[in-house]
């Protein structure tokens, strides 16, 4: 990890790790990855994060280092520090099917990631409204969805998965809903 101080505090922190072993990546060096980064509110727009990268870029050690970033499809930053944008990740369609559903049950798309938020909202909906939530969880499958309702079966199976959700209760529901609005997101892979 990289840390840039100022006058005593923390204002930017980088964090790098290997991506993968040499021997599962065996035509290529050892590539290290930017897990994290973030400058301080007080101290942005003057350049210390874009500073941060490059120096880290240097030093990384490997011909290869990588990050990414949801928020680069917005604000180019790793690009402005001398990274090149490879790919973009569309958002995943049945994620998009589940987000059309919370919509008309009165979700905010932009809140699904806080649990808070999402749990409010749940308690506030009748029977009816959860089991037509339930049902377009259980039509809408997703490895990542499948993976938070059935953590003994990694993969699970369709239709385990699918009573899984209709008995779910509130809580798991929060964490499906947290999970498709991280699916929902964008995600710029940059080198």
């Amino acid at each position: 990890m990289h840390a840039l101080f100022l006058r005593g505090r923390a204002v930017l922190a980088v964090t790098t790790h290997t991506d993968l072993p040499d021997d599962l990546r065996p035509t290529v060096h050892i590539q290290k990855r930017i897990g994290e980064e973030n400058v301080h509110t007080k101290y942005r727009t003057i350049g210390l994060g874009r500073k941060l990268i490059r120096d880290t870029l240097e030093h990384a050690g490997t011909p290869y280092v990588e990050t990414v970033a949801v928020m680069a499809k917005y604000n180019p930053f790793f690009e402005k520090a001398g990274m090149r944008k490879i790919a973009e990740s569309p958002q995943v369609k049945s994620a998009l099917n589940v987000a059309e559903v919370l919509k008309t049950l009165g979700f905010n798309i932009t809140f699904l990631r806080s649990s808070k938020y999402v749990f409010k909202k749940l308690a506030s909906l009748g029977s009816q409204d959860l089991s037509m939530l339930k049902e377009a969880f259980a039509e809408n499958k997703h490895p990542r969805f499948m993976k938070e309702i059935s953590f003994h079966d990694p993969y699970g199976k369709s239709k385990c998965y699918k009573q899984a959700v209709r008995d779910a209760d509130l809580e798991k529901l929060t964490k499906l809903i947290g999970i498709c609005g991280m699916l929902l997101q964008t995600k710029v892979y940059l080198f």
